[in-house]
């Protein structure tokens, strides 16, 4: 993974001290809402106050028109499709609204298009399909706001149409007779952040006259899941709903859910969000990526247990096939960027492969975007001459902006500014990539940042500080598990935690208190830290229960040398980035840049002080007495050695040739670009 600016939120200690004391709140808990920009006492109950009442979901615009219109299918006994998405907002956005309307004795089927063969949204195939069957109204779930040409053609067909859609609309909306978004510019409703099935269910509820309640008593579940798995804000009414799913889970999950969590491995645990969002949602997800989203709606829908057990069976099996072909494009993405220096150090990945599923190249780049720590852009050559590129960027890098910037060089594009999708001509792609970085290198300075919510003493880590955390639950977007900074702590063991030895237990120390905390995906070995260090983490604490005891658990997230200065290590990987990309460089840079015989010698005896020497170029610089300025300075001392046979990389690891020929330094070509001399 990739180092990270850690960068902790701002808050008023005396304004949150004050709100706690006036108003009877947890104090910690007032303090952690404040640095996450909650600081008025009304917003502040409303948070802590998961039950939020749910507003009138008539407050949507077109929503009267919407019911007035599926009411009339509904007792003329028309037959009415809802269409919906394949990813889990809109699978379950259309078990919702189905299973709603099949209640009410409608005669109601749905349709999901084919992520591989139509993509996204309406189209005019599937519009013909539906014509073919006599269906006499479509409603659109999580899809539909910017199909204008597509409610033309359903028109034409003598088909009515209601949309219900939950991203942003385009200069003109589609001629329906019912076009229900949030984010409509005439929209007066007071709640903005909702999914697509939140929006699915604003319309049940719309069609029962208005009572939220009793179709969140029916529905609660799929409503979370669906919430949860599209990222939106778990604010406001999102988090009644995802509470309420919770619970429904928790108590009494429908079947399909029930065999959907047991082969997720929680027969017997409590589903909070965050299963939800690496339990169910990659599960539901898989079954649009590799095969068909149907798989995932029949099993939301099945009421037979065996039934569910064998569609949940699949829907696991998607989910395996799904990590082992990314596994697959994930290693031949890295293999190609590690071949290609100007790739490898451009400012934007942007890396191309035939034939690779572009049903998940979008978390293929979010792979990358964590080891390289910059904007990832993967296209999917597939033969046809048109790839499909799927994006992930970092905070400071907007994708909307890059592609708008080379617009004239895509078949077509969409998204956010950290997320996104475009389609690009099979020979645009090196001259897409160049602009692209043209644009990037044009940008003010960005790099990964790690949010902390404030610092913390390790010695206040107790089990109420558990239950203090357990009230800004449910976790999810723009209302992440809290990160803390645990700063200056010593390092006392380090040891393998489990049989396998891909984990380790860390004991810590700082003044006279002492505590445990686990890293996930680091084996001893390979961990560049040793007893004695002092070190930052960040971390997050949970709770852990067994036999009975509850007790904190601290997981670490990220670790560094409390040296290191972020500013200084970034300012020096762009000028690294510069410099192996080949960008003219300024007499100064080069002069930095460049280490001279005594600096590249110290580099090279720490090196050799070390078996296997794992630490980074950082921890080389901090070791040797310097600061984390002096990181490109280490990194080019280690290129050239590396260059002139002297060392070599070795999984993860630094070493020494032995019996290497004896080479003049000066002849490095790398040393030489940056003006060397012996």
């Amino acid at each position: 993974m990739s180092r990270k600016y850690w960068q902790i939120s701002s808050f008023d200690k005396k304004q949150a001290a004050q709100l706690a004391y006036e108003y009877g709140y947890d104090e910690f808990a007032v303090l952690l809402l404040n640095s996450r920009g909650i600081t008025e006492p009304e917003d502040i109950a409303q948070f802590l106050d998961s039950e939020i009442e749910l507003s009138d979901p008539f407050l949507i615009k077109d929503m009267d028109k919407a019911v007035c219109r599926i009411q009339k299918a509904i007792d003329n006994f028309e037959k009415i499709t809802v269409y919906g998405d394949y990813d889990a907002d809109g699978v379950t956005a259309t078990a919702l609204l189905y299973l709603y309307l099949e209640a009410t004795g409608a005669n109601v089927t749905y349709y999901i298009p084919s992520r591989m063969e139509e993509g996204y949204g309406l189209h005019t195939s599937a519009i013909d399909k539906l014509a073919q069957q006599g269906v006499n109204l479509i409603i659109t779930v999580d899809n539909g706001i910017n199909s204008v040409k597509e409610a033309e053609y359903i028109k034409s067909k003598g088909i009515d149409l209601v949309i219900t859609d939950h991203h942003q609309p385009g200069d003109t909306l589609p001629d329906a007779v019912a076009v229900v978004n949030p984010h409509r510019a005439d929209d007066t409703s007071p709640f903005k952040y909702l999914a697509g099935v939140g929006v699915a269910f604003k319309l049940a509820a719309a069609l029962e006259g208005g009572d939220c309640d009793s179709v969140l008593a029916d529905f609660a579940d799929i409503a979370a899941i669906g919430t949860v798995a599209d990222i939106v804000p778990l604010k406001g009414e999102n988090r009644s709903l995802v509470v309420a799913g919770i619970n429904a889970i928790n108590s009494s999950p429908r079947t399909g859910i029930t065999a959907l969590r047991n082969v997720a491995g929680y027969q017997n645990k409590d589903f909070t969000s965050t299963g939800i969002a690496f339990a169910i949602a990659p599960r539901i997800n898989a079954a649009g990526r590799i095969e068909s989203a149907a798989t995932a709606l029949k099993l939301l829908l099945c009421e037979d247990e065996l039934d569910a057990q064998m569609l949940a069976n699949q829907l696991d099996g998607f989910n395996v096939m799904r990590q082992d072909i990314e596994a697959d494009i994930v290693q031949e993405a890295v293999r190609r960027i590690e071949n290609d220096e100007k790739l490898k150090y451009s400012r934007v990945l942007v890396v191309e492969g035939n034939n690779w599923h572009a049903g998940v190249i979008g978390i293929v780049a979010s792979k990358l975007v964590d080891r390289y720590g910059k904007p990832a852009m993967v296209i999917a050559k597939d033969g046809s001459g048109e790839a499909k590129g799927s994006c992930r960027s970092i905070e400071g890098f907007s994708l909307f902006d890059a592609l708008s910037s080379v617009s004239d060089s895509l078949v077509r594009f969409g998204g956010h500014t950290l997320a996104a999708g475009f389609t690009v001509r099979d020979d645009e792609i090196d001259s897409f990539r160049e602009r692209i970085n043209e644009y990037a290198e044009k940008q003010a300075m960005f790099y990964p940042v790690l949010h902390l919510d404030c610092k913390l003493n390790p010695a206040t880590i107790d089990i109420d500080l558990i239950d203090t955390l357990s009230q800004l639950e449910p976790f999810g977007a723009e209302n992440p598990q809290p990160m803390f900074g645990l700063y200056k702590v010593n390092i006392v063991s380090v040891k393998p935690l489990g049989s396998t030895g891909k984990h380790i237990r860390i004991v810590f120390e700082k003044k006279f208190s002492r505590f445990n905390a686990v890293c996930f995906g680091v084996s001893a070995d390979d961990f560049p830290y040793e007893t004695g260090d002092t070190v930052d983490l960040a971390v997050t604490i949970d709770k852990n229960e067994f036999r009975g005891e509850v007790k904190p658990n601290i997981y670490i997230k990220s670790v560094k040398d409390s040296r290191f200065t972020d500013e200084d290590y970034f300012r020096c990987e762009r000028l690294y980035d510069r410099i192996r990309s080949g960008a003219l460089l300024s007499e100064t840079e080069r002069r930095s840049a460049c280490p001279d015989r005594a600096f590249a010698a110290g580099v090279f005896r720490l090196v050799k002080s070390k078996k296997r020497c794992i630490y980074t170029p950082e921890q080389i610089a901090v070791k040797m007495g310097y600061g984390s300025d002096m990181t490109c300075k280490v990194r080019i001392a280690i290129d050239a050695f590396c260059e002139l046979g002297l060392m070599k990389s070795e999984d993860g690891a630094l070493k020494i040739v032995e019996n290497a020929p004896k080479v003049s330094l000066g002849s490095s070509a790398i040393l030489k670009s940056l003006g060397y001399i012996e």
